[in-house]
């Protein structure tokens, strides 16, 4: 498909944006394949314990995934969420985290690598890795060089979410914005939109980004002085805010936030939440006209994992075409699985905020990462905002 696109041109256009970040390197002449996967044996090779213990992020998941892979292969999942990349990295710090598979965001996951977190992949155990699209993979080589480590479990953007009947209506006379995010950012926005609610995701590393890029600094930045100003222009709409959540979707969809910065994948769910409640409101996520914060879930076996051949019979199953449709059709996410487009719902592969367009790709603020110092600088300026303690 040219127009609705599994990421099929993620490669040159996210490689390129990314080039400010990392030194430049010459340009392949075209996207790096996906490496065959040996040929598979005849059947999965599991641990003598059949049990599997995953640490994900919560309402991420089809509703019988879990129990199809369970009945699949006689392993007992234990499954357990976390609510920012934050938390996950202080258990992967703590160490005997007591999970084998874990989906960090790339933001995390390029340094939890370099911290030995993680063990490389048994490719020979993954026979359905050949269903991956290449031009993700090759995105992915920013956090992970060749693919060693981490498959994709989602891709999705962090952008700006509303109710439009509720918006509407409390904006009165003032039009929409051509830039999304000044309904967040802008007080000439934000004090009449705090009638029915803004939300902010409850996360220093995907506020603090696109707060960044709205004052026209690197979304990215290592440099503790850009915090400061981001949470300058932050504080002036800070007693606008009703709520700091990283599990908004009930609170999109039952009409405690009318605005929020959130996931795309979340606002669709929450949109589809609020018909299936008998909610009129027609709840959107937006494409701002200056570009959203592109974000790719992974999963990873981590280093002290109990049940590693479990672990790579569940990332197996997980990139069946049929998961990959899964994914897109319940969850609303696109997991980079090119095998699973036919099988997607006609009415969300049409859905822009899913299947991106090429064009809008092109603006988007492509995934990176942040040194340690720069990480515990950013939650210091993003508390003080929080407490309503940044000037």
């Amino acid at each position: 498909m040219k127009k609705h696109v599994l990421v099929l041109a993620m490669s040159a256009m996210l490689l390129a944006a990314c080039g400010k970040k990392e030194e430049p390197v010459a340009a392949p002449a075209a996207p790096a394949p996906v490496a065959a996967a040996p040929a598979a044996p005849a059947g999965p090779v599991l641990d003598d314990e059949k049990v599997l213990n995953i640490y994900n992020w919560p309402d991420y998941i089809p509703e019988n995934m879990i129990a199809e892979f369970e009945k699949a292969t006689g392993i007992k999942v234990n499954y357990d969420t976390f609510e920012t990349n934050e938390a996950l990295n202080a258990k992967l710090v703590a160490g005997n985290t007591g999970y084998d598979i874990v989906v960090p965001g790339t933001v995390f996951a390029k340094p939890q690598i370099e911290a030995g977190f993680y063990q490389p992949l048994d490719k020979a155990k993954i026979p359905n890795y050949s269903n991956l699209d290449p031009s993700v993979m090759q995105v992915l080589t920013k956090a992970d060089p060749d693919n060693k480590h981490l498959v994709p479990w989602a891709w999705s953007f962090t952008t700006v979410g509303v109710n439009k009947t509720k918006v509407a209506k409390a904006l009165g006379n003032t039009p929409m914005p051509e830039n999304a995010w000044d309904l967040v950012f802008k007080p000439e926005y934000t004090s009449k939109l705090k009638s029915c609610g803004i939300a902010y995701l409850d996360s220093p590393t995907e506020i603090i980004p696109v707060a960044l890029h709205y004052i026209g600094k690197d979304a990215y930045s290592n440099d503790p002085a850009d915090y400061k100003a981001a949470t300058e222009m932050l504080a002036k709409v800070r007693k606008d805010i009703r709520l700091f959540s990283s599990t908004m979707i009930d609170d999109i969809a039952g009409g405690k936030a009318c605005v929020a910065i959130g996931w795309a994948g979340d606002i669709n769910i929450a949109a589809g939440r609020a018909k299936e409640n008998g909610s009129k409101d027609e709840i959107e996520a937006l494409l701002p006209s200056t570009g959203a914060l592109s974000f790719f879930d992974t999963m990873a076996i981590t280093k002290d994992a109990k049940h590693p051949n479990n672990a790579h019979a569940f990332i197996n199953f997980f990139l069946s075409p049929e998961s990959g449709a899964a994914m897109a059709n319940e969850m609303n996410y696109n997991s980079g699985n090119k095998a699973a487009v036919s099988k997607v719902n006609p009415e969300i592969a049409s859905n822009k905020t899913i299947f991106v367009e090429d064009a809008y790709i092109a603006k988007m603020i492509p995934p990176s990462s942040f040194t340690n110092e720069a990480r515990e600088a950013m939650a210091t300026a993003y508390n003080a905002f929080k407490t309503g303690k940044a000037k």
